[in-house]
């Protein structure tokens, strides 16, 4: 896999990775100098956490028949006051609607997701301490 982020100007940036072709604006805080034009690269860990166990959850759930109309994965993190300021706690949120969604297949997804599957969910559990929490919404109808 291979990734890389070319300077435009100022601290900004475009990211892109050769596998996927796709690129990504990043850019950083006025506060620090930037043009808040993009992505803070912090973010995007938290944004590429989020999508990867996302993918499996509901790839899960899918085939274990759950009826979802809705699924949001929202990560929340705290960082550390000194630099490098790394991630030191991080809260997963999964937020599934559905219509008479069984809440032990979500909580197995999830747990199959989080020791199992998710290479990014893994990595920064190296750094941060992880904790998820699982809503589930009845969907109208």
């Amino acid at each position: 896999m291979d990734a890389k982020a070319v300077w435009s100007k100022g601290l900004s940036f475009t990211g892109s990775a050769a596998g996927s072709g796709f690129s990504v604006a990043l850019g950083a805080d006025p506060n620090v100098g930037g043009a808040n034009d993009g992505f803070r690269p912090l973010e995007l860990l938290l944004v590429g956490m989020a999508g990867c166990t996302g993918m499996d959850v509901i790839s899960i759930l899918q085939k274990k028949r759950q009826d979802i109309t809705a699924f949001e994965v929202r990560v929340h993190a705290e960082q550390a006051a000194d630099h490098p300021r790394v991630y030191t706690s991080i809260r997963v949120e999964y937020v599934v609607t559905g219509r008479g969604v069984d809440r032990e297949a979500v909580q197995r997804a999830v747990e199959l997701s989080e020791t199992k599957y998710c290479a990014a969910q893994a990595m920064l559990k190296k750094s941060a301490a992880v904790q998820c929490e699982i809503t589930i919404l009845d969907a109208p109808g």
